[in-house]
């Protein structure tokens, strides 16, 4: 019983209670929605232009390593040649795994410039060094 009397006592309570004026969307408020929302959008596209320059500087040694050829053995499979500094590496990568198959270092490292590297046949120069290696 005294639960049915409790929302009825806070029924009466209410109606007492003086009503307050919904207050309605203004244009100025809609202007200031619309501004700040300006910014928002403006740092936005300010961090991502940021990002992208920023992007481009390259941290200590970092420019030293890139990719200088590769071939592929299969669907999933690669050979990549990387140059790191004054070594080179032969990589095997598949989906789940790099491994690294091979350091080349001083006189056996394979030419470096990326265009005689295409031109020469990285194919024929990896199976030149692996047959070196293998026969020693």
């Amino acid at each position: 019983m005294l639960f049915w009397w409790m929302p009825a006592c806070f029924a009466v309570s209410g109606a007492d209670a003086p009503k307050q004026t919904v207050r309605t969307v203004s244009s100025g408020d809609m202007l200031h929605w619309g501004v700040g929302l300006l910014i928002v959008l403006a740092v936005f596209f300010f961090c991502v232009w940021a990002m992208r320059k920023l992007s481009g500087i390259t941290v200590n040694g970092a420019e030293k390593m890139r990719v200088v050829g590769g071939l592929s053995l299969g669907m999933r499979e690669r050979i990549i040649l990387l140059q790191v500094g004054k070594k080179q590496l032969i990589l095997g990568v598949t989906p789940g795994r790099i491994d690294a198959l091979h350091v080349l270092e001083g006189d056996d490292c394979l030419n470096s410039e990326p265009s005689m590297a295409r031109d020469s046949g990285f194919a024929q120069k990896l199976m030149q060094v692996t047959k070196g290696k293998h026969s020693d």
